[in-house]
C-alpha cells in the first residue's frame, strides 16, 4: 500500500474514531433479505431503533401514493403549460408512477412536503401535512406547482432543503443540443415526450431550458415561487447540497463520463450568482476504491441574469462551439480542444469554443466547457451527495453507483474498450466495481477564486464498497449482465449501486439507499462509523427504487427518514399483490426520537 492511499485510510479511521466519543449509540432492528414471493413483494423497514440501550419504535409509513385524491387534486397527475391534465392514448389521466424526492419544510405557514416526479415533462406537488401528538405525518391536500413561468420540469430526480428553508431540486439528463434539428425541434426518443408540455409542439421547446438545479420557495399552500438558477450550470443534475456557510454548493452530475461540480454564491443564502469551479481528479491510489486529491478548475463566474437573455434569445450550440471529427487515431486538428464526456457510451468530440462565448458556454454547455478547461468527465453514475458537519469530521459523501466504464483505465467491464477514455486526459484509472461505492471527500479551508471557503473538497477516499459475487468471463464483457437476476449479482451483505444517501449526525451513520439491478430487491443500509458495523433497514418490492433517502433530525420534537418507493413491480406485474400495490409510495421511516442533532 502507497503512503497516499494509507493516509487517506487513516484520515477517515482517525476522524470515525474522534467521533464515537460523541456519538450517540443507535442500533436499527436489521431486516432479512427477501426470500418468499410475499417477502419479495412487500415494503420492509426496521420495526425499532435502540439509541443508548433505549428502543423506539419505527417503522415505514405511507404519506400518499401515486394517483392518490388529496384535496381538490391527484398526486402525481402530469400537467401541461396551460396547467391541464395531460393524457394517456386511451383518455385516461397520465399518473406518475416515478416519485423521487420529497422533501419537508417547517415553515411559519405550515408543515409542507415538496414531491419530485421523474418524467418528461416532469412536476412536483406542494403537500399540506399534519403532524400528530406521536409524530405521524398525513396529507392534508395537495396541489400541483406552477412551472410555466420556467418552460416546464424535465425529470425531477434527488434534491435537498436549503438551509433557509426552500427546496432544492434537480432536472437529471440534461438534452444534448448539439443533436437538436432546428427545423423540426427533434432531438431524441428521450427528449420527444416533453413536447407534450406544449401540445405536442417540439418547436416550442429549448434544450437549454432543461438541466438546471432548480429551487421552489414556499410561503403558503396558495404560494410557491420556482426558479432555475442558470449561474450554477447545466449538467445531468442529480441533486445540489448546500453548505452550511450557505455559499458553497457542491452538484452531482448523473450519467457516464460526467463531473463533480461546486458553486459559491457571491452571497449568503442567494444562489442567483457565483464562480462555478469543476473536479480535477488527482489520482492517489487504486486500492479499496480508489483514492485521489481534488483540484478545483474555473469556469468563471455568471449570474442568472446574465444567461437568462441568452435563452430568450434561443442561443445554440452553434453560436458557441466550432466542431471538427477526430481522426482514426483519436487526434483533433490544431487548434481544436479534445475532450471525452456524455450520458450513455462516452463522447469523444473535437471542439473550438468561439469569441466571446466563454461564460455563455460555462454554463449551458458546463461538462463540454468543464472538459475543455482540464477537469475531469469520467465519474460513472455519480448519484446523491451527503454531509457530515460534526466539527471534527466536515466530509461530504458521494454515492457511485458504478465504478466502470470512464472510471476504469481504458477498459469496459474488466475489458479492453477505449471509447470512455479516447481524447480525454483518463483521470480515473479504477478497478471495475459494477456494484458501486460510496467516497468520502474531506472539506476544508480553500481558495476559490477571490474568497475562502471552509466546505473547499481535498481529498476524495472510497469509505463504503459493494462486493461483486460472480467473476467476469474473459472473453465475454457481458456476462455479468446476462447472469440471472435472482442470483443476487452483488453480495446481499453489502451495498449494491448506491443512490440516494444521508447522514444522521449524532449516530456517527451514513444512510444508503439502493438503485439496482444487481440485488432481486433494492435495499437501503445504515453504516455506523463508530462500529464499521453495516445494517440493512429497509427492502423495497420487486421492481422499486428506494429514493429520496433525506433524514430529517428534528421537526418538532420528532426525527424523519425519508424513504419514495419508486416503481414498484416494474417489470414484475405478475408479482403484485393488488393493482393499488403498483402505485408508487411517498413516505418515510420513523418517527424517530430526536437525538440532540
Amino acid at each position: 500500500m502507497n503512503k497516499s492511499v494509507m493516509r487517506g485510510q487513516l484520515l477517515f479511521l482517525g476522524l470515525s474514531w474522534l467521533l464515537s466519543s460523541q456519538a450517540a449509540e443507535v442500533r436499527f432492528s436489521p431486516v432479512p433479505v427477501p426470500q418468499s414471493p410475499a417477502e419479495k413483494a412487500a415494503i420492509t423497514a426496521s420495526s425499532s431503533v435502540t439509541i443508548n440501550g433505549v428502543s423506539h419504535p419505527i417503522g415505514y409509513h405511507a404519506i400518499l401514493r401515486s394517483g392518490a385524491q388529496s384535496g381538490d387534486h391527484v398526486f402525481g397527475q402530469l400537467m401541461d403549460a396551460a396547467g391541464k391534465p395531460l393524457l394517456a392514448a386511451d383518455g385516461s389521466p397520465r399518473i406518475s408512477n416515478s416519485n423521487d424526492f420529497a422533501s419537508l419544510l417547517n415553515l411559519p405557514s405550515g408543515l409542507f412536503m415538496v414531491s419530485h416526479f421523474e418524467n418528461r415533462p416532469g412536476a412536483m406537488y406542494l403537500t399540506e401535512l399534519k403532524q400528530d401528538a406521536d409524530g405521524l405525518l398525513t396529507a392534508l391536500r395537495t396541489r400541483p406547482i406552477d412551472f410555466s413561468s420556467v418552460k416546464g420540469g424535465w425529470v425531477h430526480c434527488a434534491g435537498s432543503v436549503t438551509p433557509w428553508q426552500t427546496h432544492l431540486g434537480s432536472e437529471e439528463y440534461e438534452p444534448d443540443a448539439r443533436l437538436v434539428d432546428p427545423a423540426t425541434g427533434s432531438l431524441d426518443d428521450y427528449y420527444a415526450p416533453m413536447a407534450d408540455y406544449y401540445g405536442g409542439d417540439l418547436l416550442a421547446l429549448n434544450p437549454y431550458d432543461y438541466g438546471w438545479v432548480t429551487e421552489v420557495a414556499v410561503t403558503s399552500f396558495d404560494q410557491t415561487t420556482v426558479v432555475k438558477h442558470h449561474a450554477m450550470g447545466r449538467v445531468s443534475v442529480e441533486m445540489a447540497l448546500v453548505m452550511p456557510d450557505q455559499r458553497t454548493v457542491y452538484i452531482s452530475d448523473d450519467g457516464t463520463n460526467v463531473g463533480l461540480y461546486l458553486f459559491r454564491a457571491d452571497k449568503k443564502g442567494d444562489l442567483s450568482a457565483g464562480n462555478l469551479y469543476a473536479l480535477q481528479w488527482q489520482q492517489t491510489g487504486n486500492e479499496h476504491g480508489g483514492q485521489a486529491m481534488a483540484k478545483w478548475v474555473s469556469l468563471g463566474h455568471a449570474s442568472d441574469s446574465d444567461i437568462q437573455p441568452l435563452l430568450e434569445q434561443r442561443i445554440t450550440f452553434g453560436d458557441m462551439f466550432e466542431t471538427a471529427a477526430p481522426d482514426g487515431s483519436g487526434q483533433c486538428p490544431a487548434g481544436f480542444v479534445s475532450v471525452n464526456h456524455g450520458h450513455d457510451d462516452g463522447l469523444h468530440e473535437c471542439l473550438r469554443l468561439k469569441p466571446g462565448m466563454a461564460q455563455a458556454a460555462s454554463r449551458l454547455e458546463t461538462r463540454r466547457y468543464a472538459a475543455m478547461q482540464g477537469a475531469t468527465t469520467e465519474l460513472r453514475k455519480e448519484e446523491g451527495l451527503t454531509f457530515d458537519p460534526a466539527a471534527r469530521a466536515n466530509r461530504l459523501f458521494m454515492a457511485m453507483s458504478e465504478v466502470d466504464q470512464g472510471m476504469e483505465d481504458n477498459m469496459r467491464y474488466g475489458q479492453a474498450d477505449n471509447r470512455y477514455d479516447i481524447g480525454g486526459p483518463n483521470h480515473i484509472r479504477l478497478p471495475m466495481n459494477r456494484c458501486g461505492a460510496v467516497y468520502g471527500m474531506s472539506l476544508g479551508f480553500g481558495v476559490l477564486q477571490d474568497s475562502w471557503s471552509r466546505y473547499a473538497g481535498k481529498q476524495i477516499t472510497a469509505v463504503l464498497n459493494g462486493r461483486m459475487t460472480r467473476a467476469l468471463d474473459p472473453t465475454s464483457s457481458l456476462v455479468y449482465d446476462a447472469t440471472p437476476l435472482a442470483a443476487n449479482r452483488c453480495d446481499v451483505e453489502a451495498i449494491a449501486n448506491p443512490d440516494n444517501i444521508s447522514f444522521m449526525p449524532a449516530a456517527n451513520t451514513l444512510l444508503v439507499a439502493e438503485d439496482s439491478d444487481y440485488h432481486e430487491n433494492n435495499m437501503a443500509w445504515a453504516y455506523d462509523f463508530s462500529t464499521g458495523q453495516l445494517t440493512r433497514i429497509q427492502t423495497a418490492p420487486l421492481g422499486a427504487e428506494i429514493t429520496s433517502f433525506d433524514y430529517y433530525p428534528n421537526i418538532n420534537g420528532h426525527g424523519y427518514l425519508m424513504s419514495v418507493i419508486q416503481h414498484p413491480f416494474d417489470d414484475h406485474e405478475d408479482a403484485a399483490p393488488d393493482a393499488q400495490a403498483r402505485h408508487a409510495v411517498t413516505g418515510y421511516i420513523g418517527p424517530f426520537p430526536v437525538m440532540g442533532e
